[in-house]
């Protein structure tokens, strides 16, 4: 069920909420499969008898209608795949968190100076600098070798030695990695916490004509491992680009560069057509 919380203009709204606002905001009646995402908004005061929208929905529905710049968060971990993001309106910039088995997720507005933090609040990184660098910085391999060892992890069914002994023969199998490579790849698969991609878009030029813009940053979270960027395949990845022949290859980056990295996708300025909030 939708809900808002007026003291702090916050929303828990799923899609199909979504979608009805827009067939409002475009003077259309919501399709009959709307039908009761559109009286479960009515029951809350979010939208009236006549289909008027509620003020306080002002900034949200402002974004979400005209964004400048649109950021997509997706995160995969231990319960799946799970979608935030960030709206740049003219007017606001909205934030949204989704939860793990919720159709729902949480909107709110934030600041644009606090931009970044944000989105490392999403991807849950951490700043502080490890005090090793791993043996092996960067490894080369397959798509074909990473599924066979997250098949492996599968087939193990939650027992660690197992699961090490299963990857590391399929690993030994697929990766066409030496020794010490393979033994380091491992250590990154077993203690992966989650892999996140950020991707921003907004319309900007290139070469002098109006075009859509994007930049996208995929990292591997190992844990005590630390940061690995995923430079192969790069992003953003089309579907059905990505075969197990494809080749992968993650690098060891710091947290700050991380942050740096999150940093440079979004637009300065004069990148934008459009001009941004202030």
């Amino acid at each position: 069920m939708p809900s808002f919380d007026s003291s702090r203009a916050r929303f828990r709204l799923a899609d199909r909420h979504i979608a009805v606002f827009a067939h409002l905001l475009d003077g259309e009646t919501p399709p009959d499969e709307l039908w009761e995402s559109l009286l479960e908004l009515q029951r809350i005061g979010m939208v009236g008898k006549e289909g008027e929208l509620a003020p306080l929905l002002r900034d949200l529905l402002g974004a979400l209608a005209d964004p400048v710049v649109v950021i997509q968060v997706e995160i995969t971990g231990e319960h799946g795949p799970i979608n935030h993001g960030v709206v740049v309106g003219r007017d606001a910039v909205i934030s949204h968190d989704g939860w793990p088995g919720e159709e729902e997720a949480e909107y709110v507005s934030i600041e644009p100076s606090t931009l970044v933090w944000e989105l490392a609040r999403k991807v849950n990184l951490h700043r502080g600098e490890p005090k090793d660098t791993p043996v092996t910085a960067r490894i080369e391999t397959s798509m074909g070798a990473l599924d066979a060892a997250f098949a492996a992890l599968e087939e193990a069914a939650g027992d660690e030695g197992a699961a090490r002994v299963r990857a590391h023969a399929a690993l030994a199998e697929t990766s066409g990695l030496d020794s010490t490579e393979l033994d380091q790849f491992l250590e990154l698969v077993v203690s992966l916490n989650s892999t996140w991609r950020i991707t921003t878009a907004w319309d900007g030029k290139h070469e002098g004509e109006r075009s859509a813009m994007i930049r996208s940053l995929a990292v591997w979270d190992c844990g005590p491992h630390g940061y690995w960027v995923r430079e192969q395949p790069e992003e953003p990845i089309l579907p059905g680009q990505v075969t197990p022949d494809s080749p992968l290859v993650v690098a060891w980056t710091t947290p700050g560069t991380i942050w740096e990295r999150v940093a440079d996708l979004l637009p300065d300025e004069e990148d934008l057509i459009d001009a941004p909030i202030r």
